[in-house]
């Protein structure tokens, strides 16, 4: 995982996952991830605490970067960088 700085970083597209339950979180990014461009970065937000493994497991297996994921107030936010 590359870890950049969340000021450091800019979405090209962004995802509202909130009050979605699995599997639809990691859903929707896969489908928003499908229409975007290489190098593209995609925020999502989400408040579906399984989502912080799926995310993490997600980046590995399809190599997309995950920039960085944080916390906040029972959100989780996600910036991922599609490869």
């Amino acid at each position: 995982m590359t870890l950049v700085a969340p000021t450091d970083l800019h979405a090209d597209t962004e995802l509202d996952a909130r009050g979605l339950n699995c599997p639809l979180p990691l859903l929707k990014a896969k489908q928003a991830l499908n229409g975007m461009g290489s190098g593209e970065v995609l925020y999502i937000s989400a408040t579906d605490a399984g989502s912080w493994r799926d995310f993490q497991r997600f980046a590995e297996l399809s190599g997309h970067d995950l920039l960085h994921a944080d916390t906040l107030d029972d959100e989780f936010h996600y910036w991922l960088r599609k490869s």
